[in-house]
């Protein structure tokens, strides 16, 4: 009987033997790589706390031991130890999260997966459990990855000027995603290829005790300065210096020192960081020979090969990223930023064609932001690729720094809107609303490959404010042509009369749907002009006279529906004078279950049917002159918030 089969829960790890924690740890792996070749997800990082795992849990008692995760997507193991195995639906609808989750199991505290976070939850729950006099610990395991993030040190700042109990655990496998980069990476390698100091001295000793008369002396001189000397042959000073007790590094996959390592910590009553050297990818061949990221995520892929089952064509970030290279070629001032995330934002052929033209700050986009606004005002122009999720971190310094001296910045918002799989703090569902804000900055949201191409070369001739292109995640649909054009707007689907019931604004990526949309009204008898604004903040001039043609206007964004393009719109208007009914769709202000991209469209009601059902209603009961009373638009269903 598999050993793995037999774990239901932290303390059913206690009964076994050295050599049958081993024999678990090569089951989890074998485990890992079927589950996860089955559904996708995170594997290279699985594959390399496997170990890690089993020490933590053995060492401390979860859920009294509050043992938390950063950035989360490494936690495949946890679930596995405290009881949760069937991944056959891992990050599909019902199934378990990627990544730690409350609603899953008194085990998981943190289910926000934006790194470099789970130091300040740790200092907050060490003060709660002073304050309360509990006995437990606290154990935040995070990534040499996320310890560049400018959080993490504000924290450690903060966990360094008291006594609590509190463990540190630096899971460093020299990688977030692609190799991790950096002050703190080089001090890490440092720490990584030191002989140690205990050992230096004791070759020391051995040398000088041989040696007549000024050798005990001369040892005993060596030994006093042992501070400047430690520093030089195995710098952990730096963390020491901040009043942090420092052990290690240890070997991550040996579990004996892991343990022992994690017990010391455990029983020293304060700070303590435990830096474990990991290999990401370990035990899998096809991750290890993965040079870019060890298989940090995929998709399905086959199990002995690694390589994926099927394809899905071109996607939004492979356009960009092509495009990217030839606006290189072309302009010598167009440079990259990216923020530790080189390849999953497509910017990998950009810096291999111009290496000396990017640059990787880490997990630090607000560093990034305000490096950008310092690179415009230097004379070139920075385009800087990020998960539009991780722009939410950087609003600051965009309108502070970026927005306020009017640099040339373009921003450029990857896996925006639903993107379903990777759960709530993935969906890139805030941007379009944080943004509208934002005094002078102007965002784009092309609906096909092409007006990718083309928003990013208008995006980028802007050198007097920020510009954002977001565009969504996944395989990129065939082009979606314009038969005509309004202001700055493309006109997408013409009513066919002089006097059409619904102007239908379509934002980026949901144009398909907007013209299906438009077709179900056809067949209800209402003529419907479908527009895309490709930019939408600021508001086309255009807008409000071709919307007053119209009996309603209808919005449909993939963005949350407060403060978002309809919100933008819905005040043109009224500024403009024009008293046409109008009604958004769009993300409700909650946060959304994992499940497809597919599902949670449907889930909350922005679907052809459910946006044309609820149009028709609209329609229907406009009575009383052209443009309706208030009262009765209120009375239509509202969206599933």
């Amino acid at each position: 009987m598999p050993l793995l089969t037999r774990i239901r829960g932290p303390r059913d790890l206690d009964r076994l033997s050295l050599e049958e924690l081993e024999q678990l740890a090569q089951e989890i792996r074998t485990f890992l790589v079927d589950a996860v070749s089955k559904t996708g997800g995170h594997l290279g990082p699985n594959l390399g706390v496997v170990e890690l795992t089993i020490a933590l849990h053995r060492v401390f008692e979860s859920p009294k031991d509050k043992v938390l995760w950063d950035t989360g997507h490494q936690s495949y193991v946890h679930k596995l130890l405290t009881g949760r195995q069937d991944f056959s639906r891992l990050k599909m609808k019902g199934g378990l999260s990627g990544y730690p989750s409350q609603a899953e199991s008194e085990h998981d505290v943190i289910e926000n997966s934006h790194a470099s976070t789970v130091l300040g939850w740790a200092d907050g729950l060490a003060k709660a459990n002073q304050l309360k006099q509990r006995d437990s610990h606290v154990v935040a395991v995070i990534g040499d990855g996320a310890l560049t993030g400018g959080m993490a040190w504000e924290a450690l700042n903060n966990i360094a000027d008291a006594n609590r109990p509190l463990v540190i655990v630096v899971n460093d496998n020299e990688r977030s995603y692609a190799p991790t980069i950096g002050g703190l990476a080089n001090h890490l390698a440092t720490l990584r290829t030191t002989d140690g100091y205990e050992r230096f001295l004791a070759r020391t000793r051995e040398v000088l005790e041989k040696t007549p008369v000024v050798g005990k002396p001369l040892y005993e001189t060596l030994h006093g300065a042992k501070k400047g000397f430690k520093d030089f042959i195995a710098p952990q000073g730096m963390f020491e210096d901040l009043g942090l007790k420092y052990v290690g590094p240890i070997d991550g996959h040996d579990i004996e020192a892991l343990e022992s390592a994690l017990a010391r910590a455990k029983r020293f009553g304060g700070p303590v960081i435990v830096h474990c050297l990991t290999e990401k990818g370990r035990g899998y061949q096809p991750a290890l020979q993965d040079e870019a990221d060890r298989f940090h995520a995929v998709g399905k892929i086959h199990p002995d090969t690694g390589l994926p089952i099927a394809s899905s064509g071109a996607d939004w970030t492979s356009v960009f990223g092509e495009e990217m290279v030839r606006l290189g070629r072309e302009r010598e001032d167009v440079v990259a930023i990216t923020a530790a995330m080189l390849q999953p934002v497509g910017l990998e052929k950009f810096a291999k064609a111009f290496p000396e033209r990017v640059y990787d700050v880490g997990i630090a986009e607000q560093h990034g932001a305000v490096s950008a606004a310092g690179l415009a005002a230097g004379g070139v122009h920075p385009v800087f690729a990020v998960y539009a999720t991780f722009l939410n971190r950087a609003f600051d310094q965009v309108l502070m720094d970026v927005a306020l001296h009017k640099c040339g910045v373009t921003f450029v918002l990857d896996r925006a809107g639903i993107t379903g799989t990777d759960g709530a703090s993935h969906n890139g569902m805030w941007d379009m609303s944080i943004l509208q804000v934002v005094p002078g900055l102007r965002l784009a949201a092309p609906r096909d490959a092409d007006q990718v191409r083309a928003q990013l070369r208008e995006a980028v001739e802007v050198e007097d404010a920020p510009t954002v292109v977001r565009f969504s995640k996944g395989a990129v649909g065939p082009a979606v042509p314009a038969v005509g054009r309004v202001g700055g707007m493309d006109v997408l689907r013409e009513p066919g009369t002089d006097t059409p019931d619904v102007l239908l604004v379509s934002v980026g990526a949901l144009a398909p749907m907007c013209l299906e949309v438009a077709d179900l009204l056809d067949k209800q008898g209402i003529s419907t002009t479908v527009v895309d604004p490709r930019w939408v903040k600021p508001v086309d001039e255009a807008m409000a006279p071709l919307a007053e043609r119209h009996r309603v206007v209808v919005t449909v964004e993939d963005n949350s529906r407060v403060g978002g393009v309809g919100s933008a719109i819905a005040q043109a208007l009224r500024d403009a004078g024009v008293d046409v009914p109008l009604r958004d769709f769009g993300i409700p202000p909650r946060f959304l279950d994992h499940a497809s991209r597919a599902e949670v469209l449907a889930e909350i009601g922005l679907t052809a049917p459910d946006i044309a059902r609820q149009v028709t209603g609209l329609v229907s009961k406009l009575t009383g002159g052209r443009f309706g009373r208030a009262t009765e638009i209120e009375s239509v269903e509202p969206a599933r918030d």
